[in-house]
């Protein structure tokens, strides 16, 4: 039996990748197991139940002198596990994960696959975080397989790592989500779709102030978690929204745990929103899974003015562009999808078949998997 251990220091149900790939393999007679840790906010998501899958999780700790205790008792955990279980390739998958994959990349017959989803900060002064660091820079050389979520960022790793072997693989949603049931919307009202991590810089309040221009029917539907330094935002959303005089025009569904659950939701809305500001110290499109997922549930996109943004979702025609700072700038593109229903749902509609076509995590994933020996 082929088997395959996931290992991140979070929980793994944040990243909808690792759900992707770890059903790519099962498909394939590959036995997964996952062992990671619950998270801050975002415990509740999770994988849906697969016969050739399974998830272990420690509970989550929160940030101090407990953490450092219970990181070590994690990585002891990982290595035990693995000793016992034998697999043949290990799937480290953030930067905290790095320094058990590297202790148990030492193990006879076992191969080391390293997925960054997020590029780590290299200015912190923490021992532990340097620590990391140092175990992601050997990895990354050691490592059989180093799999990156964009060009710009694989480009940029294989200069400071010299990698192996290095994949480019995009945060694409599965073909299998694409064919779920389209839920009815509304047609006397326009809903404004997003979902992900809450944070100031993804969701701005220029949303909420755009909302106040337009008419009353279209409203703002929010789905996500609020990550660590921003917890408190989403009460900040709400009370402003009050300030405002729009409560009732925004609407937070808290955390959707699956994956069906969450495209139930969003196909009911029309318009999914990706506004990461100019300043973004990551490149963002093909690592962003958020225009992804709501073309495959059959939303124009609204999505920054940003170069690569605009090459990658708005000259194919599935979407539109803004200035994310302003709330003119937002409401002016959503007037346009207002006055333009046709228009609207034919990039929902095109986005939907590129996504069928080679926008989906099989297609992306395929390189990776004939690798697997």
């Amino acid at each position: 039996m082929k088997k395959i251990i996931y290992v991140q220091y979070t929980n793994p149900g944040i990243y909808p990748p690792l759900e992707h790939s770890s059903r790519c393999l099962s498909q394939d007679g590959w036995e997964v197991m996952f062992l990671g840790i619950g998270a801050l906010n975002a415990s509740v998501l999770c994988f849906p139940a697969h016969p050739q899958i399974t998830v272990k999780l420690m509970p989550y700790c929160p940030p101090g002198w407990r953490q450092k205790l219970h990181y070590i008792q994690f990585c002891l955990w990982v290595v035990l596990e693995t000793w016992h279980w034998q697999p043949r390739w290990v799937y480290a998958s953030d930067s905290l994960s790095c320094p058990v994959a590297l202790l148990i990349s030492f193990f006879p017959k076992l191969s080391v696959i390293y997925h960054e989803h997020d590029t780590p900060s290299s200015t912190s002064n923490s021992l532990f975080i340097r620590l990391c660091l140092t175990a992601r820079k050997h990895l990354a050389t050691t490592a059989k397989m180093c799999v990156l979520p964009n060009q710009q960022r694989a480009d940029r790793f294989q200069e400071l790592m010299h990698s192996q072997k290095l994949f480019c693989v995009w945060n694409c949603p599965s073909q299998e989500e694409v064919y779920l049931p389209s839920s009815p919307r509304n047609p006397d009202e326009l809903w404004i779709w997003y979902h992900g991590s809450i944070v100031p810089l993804q969701l701005p309040e220029t949303i909420l102030a755009a909302l106040v221009i337009l008419p009353a029917y279209v409203k703002l539907r929010v789905v996500g978690y609020e990550t660590i330094g921003n917890e408190g935002y989403v009460e900040q959303l709400q009370k402003r929204a009050k300030e405002l005089g729009i409560s009732e025009r925004f609407e937070y569904l808290g955390t959707l745990p699956t994956r069906k659950e969450l495209f139930d939701s969003c196909q009911k809305c029309d318009i999914g929103i990706a506004l990461f500001p100019h300043n973004n110290p990551q490149p963002m499109p093909g690592a962003s899974n958020k225009p992804f997922d709501y073309l495959a549930c059959g939303l124009a996109l609204l999505v920054s003015d940003l170069p690569d943004w605009t090459q990658m979702y708005v000259e194919p025609g599935y979407g539109l562009a803004c200035d994310p700072t302003y709330p003119e700038s937002i409401a002016a593109q959503v007037k346009w999808f207002i006055e333009h229903p046709l228009e609207r749902q034919e990039m929902g509609s095109r986005g939907k078949q590129r996504i069928l076509q080679d926008w989906n995590y099989e297609t992306q994933f395929a390189t990776v998997k004939k690798s697997l020996i």
